[in-house]
């Protein structure tokens, strides 16, 4: 049986390879208390679109995926 962590490190590589199309990418740094930690990379880290993406686009992916997941924090700020 998957673990939590296993199933996100999983969707994070789903996620990446799109980030990877626009030169940006993605490190998966921790789960904890329901939150996923990540540090988004290249293109990403500076993109003025960061919240969005981070929000919208991966939040709300982990969230249909994984429902545990209360969140999704970037710790590259």
């Amino acid at each position: 049986m998957e673990t939590i962590e296993q199933k996100i490190q999983e969707k994070i590589d789903d996620i990446r390879v799109f980030l990877n199309i626009e030169g940006g990418d993605i490190e998966y740094i921790k789960y904890e208390d329901g939150y996923v930690y990540v540090k988004l990379l290249g293109q990403c880290a500076n993109c003025g679109f960061l919240d969005v993406t981070l929000k919208e686009t991966i939040e709300s992916y982990l969230q249909e995926e994984i429902p545990e997941i209360k969140g999704v924090i970037n710790v590259g700020l």
